[in-house]
């Protein structure tokens, strides 16, 4: 498996990194972790090309840069990165030489084969959607932002699943809520949740919601499965079938004290551009973490 784990500062970043790397450990996952610069203006890159130019000599560093080598050094002190990559130290002339498009800097890990630090330059959004498309990822783990349409984006243009870190205090004890239904994405959603679960030794609360009193057999039997799945890998689980608006129970439920793990929606895309979803509306009104898993 592959992730990619999104930075933006290093005041503001290091839950997701931290969450983003354990998460990783958990599936023994590839990580790559990024960090997007704003793309200059036509004016200000011939001045970055002179900068860049004599780089060696004034030591000049773009803030990017100075965010990677910031999760380096987090990556050095938690002993992620293998004991003969610390020799080169943090080569950053091998995210500096390519600076408009996609510099790289490869490490072998510690946990898994191979952990790469990247810049990429331009909008966030459209960066980490082409960095998806290019290299097949599997999860995307980014910080919350206070942009309404950030949650929309992510979901509609980002073709993996979706961890948003959000609130997190890792001196409290946390559970995982695994929202269950019928949809198609629900199974995967239970095993992502599932490897979760076991990864930080939380409880997890199967959940289930029916806007109305009674409960298809597709429900029913969407909750029987996720809690087999939950006994045969030994997780501790509590089963809860609750009655009213899926969203607001979710989020009830959820309080500041969960991960939130759900399929994405199966609807129509362009539908759910135009309407939203249940994951989307989950995504923008909760207070806790959330994984939507596609």
């Amino acid at each position: 498996m592959r992730f990619l784990i999104a930075i933006a500062s290093k005041k503001y970043s290091e839950p997701t990194l931290r969450v983003g790397l354990d998460v990783a450990k958990a599936f023994q996952a590839c990580v790559t972790i990024a960090c997007v610069s704003p793309k200059p203006s036509s004016f200000a890159q011939d001045q970055i090309r002179l900068a860049q130019e004599s780089m060696e000599r004034w030591d000049f560093e773009q803030p990017a840069i100075n965010v990677l080598e910031w999760a380096y050094n987090y990556l050095k002190e938690g002993q992620f990165i293998a004991e003969e990559a610390l020799e080169k130290g943090f080569q950053k002339r091998l995210l500096s030489k390519r600076a408009g498009s996609r510099g790289s800097i490869v490490l072998p890990g510690q946990f898994c084969d191979r952990i790469e630090l990247i810049l990429r330059s331009g909008r966030i959004i459209e960066s980490l959607r082409n960095e998806v498309r290019q290299n097949e990822y599997d999860v995307t783990i980014i910080g919350a932002s206070q942009k309404r349409r950030m949650a929309h984006d992510l979901i509609q243009y980002i073709d993996s699943s979706i961890l948003v870190v959000k609130q997190i205090d890792f001196s409290r004890p946390y559970r995982v809520l695994l929202a269950v239904d019928d949809s198609r994405g629900t199974l995967k959603a239970v095993k992502y949740g599932i490897q979760i679960a076991k990864a930080y030794g939380l409880k997890v609360d199967v959940l289930t919601v029916s806007k109305r009193q009674r409960f298809g057999a597709g429900y029913q039997g969407a909750s029987d499965r996720a809690c087999r799945y939950l006994e045969n890998a030994r997780v501790k689980y509590n089963r809860l079938m609750l009655v009213g608006d899926p969203v607001t129970v979710i989020d009830e439920s959820a309080g500041d004290n969960h991960i939130i793990v759900m399929g994405d929606s199966s609807q129509n895309p362009i539908k759910k551009f135009f309407l939203g979803s249940k994951p989307q509306e989950v995504l923008e009104t909760s207070v806790c973490p959330v994984l939507i898993v596609k």
